[in-house]
């Protein structure tokens, strides 16, 4: 393949799972120096996909989630012709291979997901004992089919707006004096991935106690849970700031990345937060990180097992969500405690 590809990515539809696609952007770059990369996704995404370094632009798509649209679809498939050399289906829906046919792009690559025999003419048959995480399966669409070699995924990074961060912090009424403790205890999948707002209180009580101040993030939709967890910290709640439902994407993304600590859901807000490298501590309920883990080097895990999970539900099955609320507080401060322990002094004598 020569340099200077041109590639369509067709995007997923959630945040975190955008966040991952990045670590697919990069090994593009790699394989391919020079490469254009587009990526087709939902417009919510725009500002999350131009803070991603190696991607060119974002292509709004015109048809929202779960709607088949055939002519809203040709026509951008039409606009698109002769402007890609290969197109790269993410999401494993039929429809989402259509406008890479409607382009006629020379190379439609993806797993085969709903019958996309015709649609996709580079279709590969996943098997998940090889690629058992998503970043994988989706870095793999990055090498040609039958590539033999493990698959590199490197950790998806997003670009803050630094110069910006004053005038943000001035028009949200913040400030840094204190060291920045944000909490994302929303999940847009559904409850059984959320963490106990009283749980997050304490957390959030414990570190406010220790000289610094909580901002919890989320979308208008986690705004009542928000509400919760900060009417639950008591008189620590004069060093909480909810911004959930206040912020814009990149806002969310530039205020984020000012974090000491972050403590989440698996949600997309996580993902986030590995993206910008931010010490992170990671409660999964129904959900599990032999899937979709934060791609991240300062991260603790936090789970236990239970008889019924992972169960991949929106809410408990069983109503007693045992799997996140047996997860004591305690264990998240002693996590955050390991994260942020400085490095022990280098104990060996240096050479005469």
């Amino acid at each position: 393949m020569a340099a200077g590809r041109r590639v369509l990515i067709i995007g997923p539809s959630w945040v975190g799972d955008m966040v991952m696609a990045h670590s697919l952007v990069q090994v593009l770059g790699e394989r391919h120096p020079g490469a254009v990369i587009d990526v087709l996704a939902p417009a919510w995404s725009g500002p999350l996909l131009a803070r991603m370094p190696g991607v060119r632009r974002a292509i709004d798509m015109p048809v929202g989630h779960g709607r088949v649209a055939i002519g809203a679809r040709w026509r951008l498939g039409r606009s698109l012709a002769g402007q890609y050399d290969q197109a790269i289906v993410l999401p494993n829906s039929l429809k989402s291979a259509l406008i890479p046919l409607f382009a006629r792009i020379p190379v439609r690559t993806g797993w085969r997901g709903e019958m996309r025999f015709g649609l996709l003419n580079d279709i590969r048959k996943l098997d998940p004992r090889r690629y058992p995480l998503m970043v994988q399966r989706f870095n793999a669409l990055a090498f040609p089919a039958g590539f033999s070699n493990p698959v590199r995924a490197p950790f998806p990074t997003l670009k803050v707006d630094e110069a910006g961060i004053p005038a943000l912090l001035a028009r949200f009424g913040l400030d840094s004096a204190r060291p920045v403790l944000a909490l994302c205890p929303g999940a847009e999948f559904g409850p059984a991935k959320r963490w106990p707002e009283g749980h997050y209180a304490a957390v959030a009580a414990a570190l406010v106690e220790r000289g610094w101040q909580v901002w919890v993030f989320g979308s208008a939709n986690d705004r009542a849970v928000a509400e919760a967890l900060v009417d639950a910290t008591g008189a620590a709640r004069e060093h909480c700031r909810i911004l959930a439902g206040e912020t814009q994407l990149a806002e969310a993304i530039d205020l984020m990345s000012l974090a000491s600590a972050v403590v989440s859901n698996d949600s997309g807000l996580m993902h986030i937060a590995a993206a910008l490298a931010r010490p992170l501590v990671v409660l999964y309920g129904s959900t599990s990180p032999r899937f979709t883990p934060p791609l991240a080097r300062d991260v603790a895990v936090l789970s236990i097992p239970v008889d019924c999970g992972p169960c991949f539900q929106r809410e408990c099955p069983l109503g007693h969500l045992k799997c996140l609320v047996d997860i004591p507080p305690q264990r998240i401060l002693a996590a955050l405690d390991d994260l942020l322990a400085p490095p022990a002094p280098d104990s060996s004598v240096p050479s005469p």
